[in-house]
């Protein structure tokens, strides 16, 4: 079922409903285990290795501190040379401890780097596969924003799930033992009643402390949808002076998030208090416990400095835990929305197996075709035409009458409500979107260029084409002149959006980027409407040229440019209601005529005026 207009807003910056966390978990887990990967597998192994390595390590480090304290309490000579080799046992421990721990990172991150690359490949294979039904109603800013944060999150969940609470989580059950070991149940009750309480409390105060990062996140992705928004219509704000307004628009989205940032921090405050005491309220009652035991005569000093290291120890991971959980939990929910993305349902799919299409004359059909963008608003209201082998169609009409929907429909942006379209039999469904897309060159109303030179934006057309290949398509398309012009030639960056050149000379790049892919079909959008009347003349000749033993359709507003098309289709509200040649339509003296006498009147006009308007000749 279609979206309805009119509803509420989207609900986020990408307008995806949420997967779950876990769900998301799961949807990582193949990317770090990868199938028939043995390289990365056995890398994963490893680094779990040295994981357990690098924490048995550090947890015989104050055995060892405690060997030598207890040593050197003895206060003889000929004791000196055992504390001597229990420093250096310390010293080699703690090294084996940083190495090992090293060595993990280095061996995992290959996988983790893997993984980011992989995910991040196909989330924008995903987001070019989905319907330019998503892509019109996504906010741009929110959806870079949503990509960015979760590619960064998959490496924040590694870092900190697989190499900060695992390991922690690990070392903390390894040293209650050894306490259990060396001294008695209590040590090791003591020790894990506290760090259950400090999880507990950091679990529940972050899970509270969340929907303060969530707002945060939330009012973030505004504020930079509307940044980018501004200053994508940068023309349209300086051409109504409306500089201020943007910032106070901007300043207002700012100012809530100024709000949520405060109260993240101010909350961050009761979380960083609250674990430092119950941590320091454990550590008190074993090193009481302790003393104690050193003047019932049961413990030595050494004992004191080993239960003292140890809670110290546990405490420095466990000082991180509370940033350590927010930005897990906060990864998940970054990660969550990036797989969300991924989602998404594909409006427009090809069948399984699907062939890919099979062009001979290139015969396009429309039969009895309905669409509408909304289920209330039927557009296209059973539309049947035929273009036949190497013949031109034009389609004129009003604006609103249908006229683009129908090039969209045949790229296969949408699929028919009804009906049918088929190219040389073949209904589009049936075969792969990439197959039709290939066979068919568009020069369309409104171009919009990459942000890069006028060469690329030209071999776009057919990636890897020869630059002897990309000059001839230039000049076919009236672009010689002003390359030649350009200090830079074809060389010229265009700016974004190509920008940096006028509508006619961003038309003449689209019209030589068609004219490269050399399509068997083409689909003329208004081809010369940004161009003035000497250069569209030859420009429709050049097309004239290359359309010749094509099958060519010809959107138009300006009916001079389809005076010799095969037939000429008039659309008006869905329907076709006139169709013929030029003459017999002028003949029949109906809506195409009317059409054409209010365009000759018109054009008539503008040249009296541009002759009242110019110098005398």
């Amino acid at each position: 079922m279609r979206r309805r207009f009119g509803g509420a807003p989207p609900s986020g910056p990408t307008n995806v409903p949420p997967i779950g966390e876990m769900a998301a978990v799961r949807r990582l887990l193949p990317y770090l285990w990868p199938a028939g990967d043995w390289d990365l597998r056995a890398r994963v192994v490893l680094a779990l290795l040295c994981l357990v390595v690098a924490k048995l390590a550090i947890v015989s480090v104050p055995i060892f501190y405690k060997g030598a304290v207890d040593a050197l309490s003895v206060g003889t000579a000929t004791a000196l040379a055992l504390p001597i080799g229990l420093v250096l046992a310390y010293g080699g421990a703690r090294t084996l401890s940083l190495a090992f721990a090293e060595l993990r990172d280095a061996v995992f991150a290959k996988v983790g780097q893997r993984a980011i690359r992989q995910v991040a490949l196909e989330v924008f294979r995903h987001l070019h596969a989905l319907s330019l039904r998503f892509h019109l109603e996504r906010q741009t800013g929110g959806l870079t924003r949503a990509i960015e944060r979760g590619t960064k999150a998959i490496s924040t969940l590694l870092s900190y799930s697989l190499f900060s609470i695992l390991p922690t989580l690990f070392e903390i059950l390894v040293v209650s033992a050894i306490l259990w070991w060396l001294y008695d149940w209590r040590f090791a009750v003591v020790t894990l009643v506290t760090i259950s309480c400090y999880i507990v409390y950091t679990f529940t105060i972050t899970e509270w402390r969340l929907r303060f990062r969530r707002e945060m996140n939330d009012l973030d992705s505004r504020a930079n949808t509307r940044a980018v928004d501004s200053l994508l219509n940068y023309e349209t704000v300086k051409y109504f002076g409306n500089e201020e307004h943007e910032a106070q628009r901007y300043d207002r989205a700012l100012r809530r998030y100024e709000g949520a940032a405060v109260r993240s921090q101010q909350s961050l405050s009761l979380l960083n208090i609250g674990q430092s005491f119950i941590i320091s309220t454990g550590v008190v009652i074993v090193m009481l416990m302790a003393a104690q035991g050193i003047v019932d005569g049961e413990r030595t000093i050494g004992d004191f400095v080993l239960v003292n290291t140890y809670m110290l120890q546990l405490y420095q991971p466990l000082n991180f835990f509370g940033v350590v959980y927010r930005e897990i939990k906060q990864s998940l929910t970054d990660m969550e929305t990036l797989f969300a993305l991924m989602s998404v349902n594909r409006e427009v799919q090809d069948p399984p197996g699907a062939p890919p299409l099979a062009v001979g004359g290139g015969a396009l059909v429309f039969e009895d075709v309905r669409f509408g963008y909304d289920d209330r608003r039927p557009i296209l209201k059973g539309i049947s035409f035929t273009v036949p082998p190497g013949g031109t169609v034009a389609i004129v009409g009003p604006s609103g009458a249908g006229k683009s929907t129908i090039g969209r429909l045949i790229f296969r942006f949408y699929d028919v409500d009804g009906g049918v379209i088929r190219i040389d039999g073949q209904d589009i469904r049936t075969v792969t979107q990439a197959s039709l897309r290939k066979s068919i060159g568009i020069v369309p109303q409104d171009t919009v260029l990459f942000n890069d030179t006028i060469a690329y934006n030209i071999a776009y057309g057919r990636p890897g084409a020869e630059p002897e290949e990309v000059e001839r398509a230039a000049r076919l398309a009236e672009l010689g002149g002003l390359i030649a012009r350009l200090p830079d030639g074809a060389e010229t960056m265009v700016g974004e959006r190509g920008l940096k050149l006028s509508g006619g000379e961003k038309q003449r790049v689209a019209i030589a980027r068609t004219i490269l892919k050399n399509p068997p079909i083409l689909l003329l959008d208004e081809a010369t409407s940004a161009l003035d009347t000497h250069t569209e003349r030859e420009i429709q000749g050049n097309l004239k040229d290359v359309s010749r033993g094509r099958s060519t359709l010809v959107i138009a507003h300006r009916l001079s440019t389809v005076i010799d098309a095969d037939e000429i289709l008039v659309l008006d509200d869905g329907r076709i209601v006139e169709r013929g040649r030029h003459h017999d339509l002028l003949r029949l003296d109906g809506v195409y005529a009317a059409l054409w006498r209010r365009q000759q009147e018109a054009a008539r006009s503008a040249a009296v005026a541009d002759g009242e308007a110019g110098p005398p000749e």
